[in-house]
């Protein structure tokens, strides 16, 4: 497979003019990047994380249903994109057996091991740093990368809002699937740790204590008991259905503390099938569209979001003889652009 190309890629130089002309009133002062509307994107086509194939053709459908053209007209965003719907072929393995229960783990580091120098230089340079998926292993790379970068510029640890309807921090000693992106967050605090992942240094990582998960509802036995030993926050539905969608917010953001930056990792699973139906694991009982944009707009009003994840678009698991024009499928990629225009300043007045 070869990278992908965009016949028209946005940089800096292209949106630079338009910014400066228009600028979107829904955009909150950013608090810890030095302008409010200057993204990085990076387009992430890997699907080795897991084994279900499309996924990896997820960012290139959230592009080509014109997502970074509507940051660009619709909220006045500076752009910086290569337009390069990464592949890595050149750092994946011919072969990639295995290894202590981990499926094509050499493949999954080397691609995060990429993805956080490309993260990191959005970050380093003070760019919000957007990452389009690509299955949830991914988020080893992207979240390590920006929290390297803030800790550099800032002194300051990165806390996560993990949305989503998996917990994905299982080990490779917890796991059944041996999937790897149902592990990044165990590797990303530091719960789990392999030769393989050499890389990934401690001063990469997150602390729990910044970690909060919100939407679970489908958490493996192993999972729970790594949540309760590390007394790590996690809502789950029956938390929203208890308390709503805005006080769970609410709480997740008091628990993370008033002046800590956010990294935001949404799963579009996360959403209830009705809404995200062409994902790879779906979980019926899940957030609504409404609920997902709402936890994006509370995150943006903060002023604190410095870099987000939106994952796990599957354009290619819901086709009909390769034609991606399902309900399924279009459903979904408007789901993913919805949840990611909402998180950079898309409002409803």
């Amino acid at each position: 497979m070869h990278e992908t190309r965009h016949s028209s890629p946005l940089s800096l130089e292209d949106t630079q003019a338009t910014a400066a002309v228009i600028m979107s009133d829904t955009l909150v002062a950013s608090r810890f990047l030095p302008s409010n509307d200057h993204i990085g994107v990076t387009a992430v086509a890997f699907s080795g994380g897991q084994g279900k194939a499309g996924v990896d053709a997820g960012p290139d459908s959230l592009i080509k249903a014109g997502l970074l053209k509507q940051l660009k007209d619709d909220l006045a965003y500076r752009i910086d994109y290569d337009g390069i719907v990464n592949t890595y072929a050149d750092v994946i393995p011919e072969s990639d057996p295995t290894v202590d229960n981990m499926k094509r783990p050499r493949a999954c580091s080397a691609v995060n091991q990429r993805l956080h120098e490309q993260t990191y230089a959005h970050a380093k340079d003070g760019r919000l740093a957007l990452t389009l998926g690509g299955d949830h292993s991914i988020a080893i790379g992207s979240i390590s990368g920006v929290a390297r970068a803030i800790r550099e510029r800032l002194n300051k640890p990165l806390a996560v809002i993990w949305v989503d309807a998996h917990a994905d921090i299982n080990t490779f000693e917890t796991s059944d699937s041996g999937n790897v992106h149902g592990m990044p967050v165990a590797f990303l605090t530091g719960l789990c740790k392999h030769d393989i992942f050499s890389w990934l240094k401690e001063e990469h990582m997150i602390p729990s204590s910044k970690l909060v998960y919100i939407g679970l509802r489908d958490v493996d036995s192993g999972e729970k008991k790594i949540l309760r030993e590390n007394k790590i926050k996690a809502f789950s539905m029956h938390d929203i259905d208890r308390h709503g969608i805005g006080r769970v917010v609410d709480m997740a953001l008091e628990y993370i503390g008033d002046d800590i930056p956010i990294h935001l990792s949404f799963d579009v699973d996360a959403l209830d099938p009705a809404h995200a139906p062409s994902t790879g694991t779906p979980v019926r009982g899940g957030l609504t569209l409404r609920e997902g944009d709402f936890i994006c707009e509370a995150v943006h009003e903060t002023g604190r979001l410095v870099s987000m994840d939106l994952v796990e678009v599957n354009p290619k698991l819901l086709a009909k003889e390769g034609n991606a024009d399902t309900w399924e499928v279009a459903e979904t990629v408007r789901a993913g652009c919805s949840l990611v225009r909402c998180a950079l300043g898309e409002s409803l007045l």
